[in-house]
């Protein structure tokens, strides 16, 4: 029995570990922080390609955390990855007017719920 209990626990752990990371953007005239919470992405390909954007002209900051930080205006909750099987949750912090486009595109094309925490 206890065998069957360390086996579930192998199993599930993956799934248990927090991952996210807060990714802050800056141009010119432009000033942007999100924060990716992983879902059912492989930890190797989140760390290393979904929190690794390449934005030319732009100067990018990433930090990993166990969870996003509270203080989003918006959260695209359970969004699907364009064609690929993945989903993560998108908090959004900034100018909270950027909800009036952020909102559609995250029901529509990434068929996630958009939440006001």
């Amino acid at each position: 029995m206890r065998m069957i209990g360390w086996l579930l626990l192998a199993l599930t752990s993956n799934q248990a570990l927090a991952q996210a990371c807060v990714v802050h953007s800056q141009a010119e005239r432009l000033d942007v922080k999100v924060c990716q919470q992983n879902r059912n992405i492989p930890q190797k390909l989140f760390a290393d390609g979904f929190c690794q954007p390449n934005l030319a002209g732009q100067k990018v900051e990433v930090q990993y955390v166990d969870q996003c930080p509270g203080g989003a205006f918006g959260v695209c909750s359970n969004a699907q990855v364009a064609n690929m099987p993945y989903r993560q949750d998108i908090h959004y912090y900034g100018v909270a007017t950027d909800a009036a486009y952020l909102q559609p595109f995250c029901e529509g094309k990434s068929q996630g719920t958009w939440l006001k925490p």
